[in-house]
């Protein structure tokens, strides 16, 4: 099946070869420009928006591996898929080269039209895949940042508004109602540049009439919606999300005109009202903070643990004691068919923000592992990311990738205490802790080790282990020791551990992975 018609710049200085590409992708439904040098090729890529480019390698100003190092060192064209095509450089190490210099695929002339057109199906494909997955990624800092943002208002004004702004982001026209537990009801919408305005609202005919009570996504007709709020007037049909919070106190709406919306818009509008409602809920006093700082912290957190044929796994998370802000601790264990990817990590600070970024890590290194899962692949985007939306943060990740079949793990280290691997008696600390993610280093160190018949490893966070009056070395030690007699239960040797380090003044995480015999 063919991809949805795109927009394809061909560049080639030859007439001939220029009209036989470009008929055929017309004759496929595509649009075509076209180019006959690359600097006219690089001036076409600054005024159009255009899908995909095909590229000959001869051309002459310069070459076109030349213009493709140009297309993907630009950040505005960098993911733009790029198909080389030459007539004359066929050897292996133009190939070679030109796939080094950024080209996505190298096709060599004479191309049959239906190998020609199914490779350019398959990089656009590939492309809108991870457009896709970019906007969602987009979609989801910006609810973690809301989050953030919502939890940190001081009334109920200044929470519909961070929301009105948020969804403003995504939506352009979108109508937020709030109605508090003292029966206020705030109605906000966006006003000029980041400014709100407020309307009026009747919210028992919208919760308890249109709506029905319902909560999720309730979808309203532009009459029904006017009838209950004629100062936010939406276009067309109206989707609305509803969430309740405070045990029901509170009562949200984040409404949109729903003409173009895409599924992952609908369902962040979806998470924002649940957000947004849980804030409003939220009590201003420190048991209440306290207990809604805990809540929040094991949400991040995997819910279970994946089912591993020949491994046994368990897990300890400690929140620190007297401490109201959120850490930035996390770990991670996913199931990838045939091997098991463990994370820890702990992201700079104590505060809602740096839980943020945690989640936001944990989101991106899901998304990281679909098509790649060497750890120091995945690192070295997990570092771009944490670089390009958080500049002033750092963290510190430890990835392990489990072969259960072979025993065989990898290891890449971003400034995490090193893992500990237990076998046969003894137990060691595999390599150094790198260089933080935050910090301009392209690719982690990688180092492979393969674990005896019962053997395991064992990830913690510094918060276990650092202690103000004994040496980070000695606890570490201890640790080991601990480890070489882990035991028959992993449950109850993590309850041993946490037992033997006590009460801890950071947040700490605990990963066991063992091997059976």
């Amino acid at each position: 099946m063919s991809e949805a018609p795109a927009t394809v710049l061909v560049v080639d200085d030859t007439l001939t070869k220029r009209y036989v590409y470009s008929t055929w992708l017309r004759r496929s439904g595509h649009t075509v420009l076209e180019a006959s040098s690359g600097g006219e090729a690089l001036r076409e890529l600054a005024e159009r928006e255009i899908d995909l480019v095909v590229l000959d390698v001869r051309l002459p100003d310069m070459s076109g591996f030349e213009v493709c190092e140009r297309i993907k060192a630009d950040p505005a064209t960098a993911a733009l898929p790029v198909l080389q095509v030459s007539a004359s450089a066929i050897s292996v190490a133009d190939r070679a080269h030109g796939l080094s210099r950024g080209a996505d695929v190298y096709m060599t002339d004479p191309i049959e039209p239906e190998e020609f057109l199914a490779t350019v199906d398959a990089a656009l494909r590939y492309s809108r895949a991870r457009l896709k997955a970019e906007n969602k990624a987009g979609l989801l800092t910006l609810l973690t940042r809301t989050t953030l943002a919502m939890n940190t208002a001081r009334s109920f004004e200044e929470l519909t508004a961070t929301a009105v702004n948020a969804a403003g982001e995504i939506f352009g026209q979108v109508a937020v109602v709030l109605e508090a537990p003292d029966g206020r009801v705030v109605g906000a919408r966006p006003g000029g540049g980041s400014s709100t305005a407020s309307f009026e609202c009747d919210a028992t005919a919208l919760f308890d009439g249109i709506a029905g009570g319902a909560t999720g996504l309730v979808r309203f007709s532009a009459q029904q919606w006017a009838a209950v709020s004629a100062g936010a007037r939406l276009p067309g049909p109206v989707q609305a999300a509803i969430a309740h919070g405070g045990e029901g106190r509170v009562r949200v709406c984040v409404a949109v005109g729903t003409p173009g919306r895409g599924a992952d818009e609908l369902d962040v509008m979806h998470q924002l009202a649940e957000a947004l409602a849980l804030a409003a809920g939220t009590l201003h006093s420190y048991l209440e903070e306290r207990a809604i700082a805990l809540t929040l912290q094991h949400s991040f957190l995997p819910r279970r643990l994946p089912q591993v044929p020949g491994m046994d796994l368990a897990v300890r998370y400690e929140p620190a004691d007297d401490q109201v802000e959120i850490g930035g601790d996390f770990y991670e264990v996913l199931w990838l068919e045939d091997r098991l990817l463990i994370a820890i990590g702990d992201v700079q600070g104590h505060s809602l923000y740096a839980a943020t970024v945690m989640a936001e890590l944990r989101h991106a290194l899901r998304a990281c592992v679909l098509d790649d899962q060497r750890p120091g692949v995945v690192l070295s985007r997990l570092n771009r990311v944490l670089s390009r939306y958080y500049p002033d943060q750092t963290a510190t990740v430890c990835l392990v990738l489990v072969d259960p079949a072979t025993r065989r793990i990898e290891i890449a280290n971003a400034g995490h205490i090193p893992p500990l691997l237990v076998g046969d008696g003894a137990a060691a600390y595999a390599g150094t802790g790198g260089v933080l993610l935050g910090t301009p280093v392209d690719r982690a160190r990688e180092e492979t080790h393969v674990l005896p018949p019962g053997g395991a490893v064992l990830l913690v966070t510094d918060g276990l282990v650092e202690d103000r009056s004994v040496p980070i070395d000695d606890n570490l030690d201890a640790l080991g020791r601990l480890a070489r007699s882990m035991g028959e239960d992993l449950e109850a040797f993590g309850d041993r551990v946490l037992g033997h380090f006590g009460r801890r003044e950071d947040d700490s995480a605990l990963v066991i992975a063992r091997f059976r015999d």
